[in-house]
């Protein structure tokens, strides 16, 4: 592992009188930490956040400024998450312009428990999906291949997410998919879609990045390749600035 993503929402840390800004400013410096002991110890790592705005909240403009602000700092990008249901992305439009003029990056948790038709056909077009799967095999092939011809991302995190209570079937939680062998990256594989596995929380979730892949080598029958093509596809779709040669 030499580069990692991690998305939080600074607006649910500031219950104990934290302002975004101190809370944004506490993650980095731990990044910061982490970064040179693991330099130190010969195994570096860059580590970049996103700053997530929570749908059901009206605060999405304000951390996108938040994030475009701390753009040098170490925050790669902006990104919506939380409740899809009564939430489509058009009413983070202004957010996401603000994102667009100032050239950065955004991500979209879309797809991932209302539904990929309903919510993944919203937003494939406008920005890369930050968690996006379906279920049923027609419905998720055709909003994939809609997708697909707007040349978006789709970053499958945590494909076996375990609930806390240790559910251990695929995407349980958020009743995405009912099985790993009908989890839709098998589908995204075969129309050569870039699609990236990520390990979403792995506290929580009880996976590894290692475990992720091992468990679609033995559902999938994947190879070496099928894992090299997942890794260039994280390389292409990473935010760090020097990825752009990899494109």
């Amino acid at each position: 592992m030499v580069y990692a993503e991690i998305r939080f929402a600074p607006e649910l840390h500031t219950e104990r009188g934290l302002s975004l800004e101190a809370v944004v400013e506490s993650v980095l410096a731990g990044f910061d930490g982490a970064m040179a002991r693991s330099q130190a110890a010969g195994r570096p790592i860059v580590v970049r956040t996103l700053l997530s705005a929570i749908r059901s909240a009206a605060r999405s403009r304000e951390i996108a400024e938040l994030a475009v602000r701390y753009r040098d700092a170490g925050v790669a990008g902006f990104d919506v998450a939380g409740p899809e249901a009564g939430y489509p992305p058009t009413l983070h439009l202004d957010a996401f312009h603000l994102v667009q003029r100032e050239n950065f990056h955004a991500t979209l948790h879309a797809g991932e428990a209302f539904g990929c038709p309903r919510s993944g056909r919203r937003s494939s077009g406008a920005t890369p999906n930050g968690s996006g799967t379906g279920s049923g095999s027609s419905t998720t092939s055709s909003c994939f291949r809609a997708a697909r011809s707007r040349s978006a991302v789709w970053r499958a995190t945590c494909v076996t997410a375990a609930c806390p209570s240790r559910c251990a079937r695929p995407r349980t939680c958020t009743r995405s998919a009912p099985s790993l062998a009908e989890h839709p990256i098998g589908l995204l594989r075969r129309l050569s879609f870039r699609v990236t596995v990520n390990t979403d929380n792995r506290l929580m979730s009880g996976v590894s990045l290692s475990s992720e892949m091992a468990a679609l080598v033995e559902t999938f029958d994947w190879s070496w390749k099928d894992l090299n093509w997942l890794t260039i596809n994280a390389m292409k779709s990473a935010f760090y600035p020097s990825t752009s040669g990899w494109r």
